[in-house]
């Protein structure tokens, strides 16, 4: 028999909630996705169906590719709903400064690996990497795309740096060198020096619309 209980919040984000829960006698995260009022009910429905499903079947698929990420339980699609695994542990957001360091070249590895089979993660910051007793485990796939556009993977590196500058301004230098230290042993030197070129070009985009 199935049992589920809502236990507390977790957090409230855009574009959903997250509950700890439990699921057939198993602690588990429950992610709900939400409503957007100013979208049509019909399509704000069908967007967050397909969304749901993506989701679900990108965390699965990824797993094929070695990267770990928690195991899916249930996805119930008609209420924009996902049962995902419970993973103890730490966010990496939460690590000292630094392991913060060290964990960010295995990070580059788990994001060079998603690039390389054509998957764009879309949230790359470090509150979602969980450090566990013996794997790092990345979290998240809702704005998650299949691209293998040089411009894509540049925009999830640009994210990433940007939350390290924000987020991690001590560290921020050695973790971005860490991390395409990592990025660079999966995807090759020749790739990860296009993407860095367009990382660049995406910074001076923003410099200019700032100034503007």
């Amino acid at each position: 028999m199935i049992f589920v209980m809502l236990l507390r919040l977790l957090k409230k984000g855009a574009e959903a909630d997250i509950y700890l829960t439990i699921w057939n006698d198993r602690k588990s995260i429950l992610k709900i996705r939400k409503r957007k009022e100013y979208r049509n009910e019909i399509l704000d429905n069908r967007i967050r169906t397909l969304r749901t499903v993506r989701e679900a079947k990108m965390m699965s698929e990824v797993k094929t590719f070695g990267v770990s990420t928690p195991i899916v339980f249930f996805v119930d699609q008609n209420k924009f709903k996902i049962y995902l695994q419970f993973i103890p542990g730490m966010l990496v957001r939460d690590l000292p400064n630094k392991l913060i360091i060290n964990t960010c070249e295995k990070i580059g590895k788990i994001v060079g690996t998603l690039h390389k089979n054509g998957i764009m993660h879309g949230d790359l910051t470090t509150s979602n990497f969980i450090l566990g007793s013996d794997e790092l485990i990345i979290l998240d796939f809702g704005l998650a795309q299949r691209t293998e556009k040089i411009e894509d993977h540049a925009i999830d590196l640009r994210l990433f740096k940007e939350v390290l500058n924000s987020a991690h301004v001590e560290i921020v230098n050695q973790a971005w060198l860490s991390f395409l230290r990592g990025y660079g042993k999966i995807v090759g030197a020749s790739r990860k020096e296009k993407i860095i070129s367009q990382v660049l070009v995406i910074e001076k985009r923003g410099r200019y619309a700032n100034v503007v």
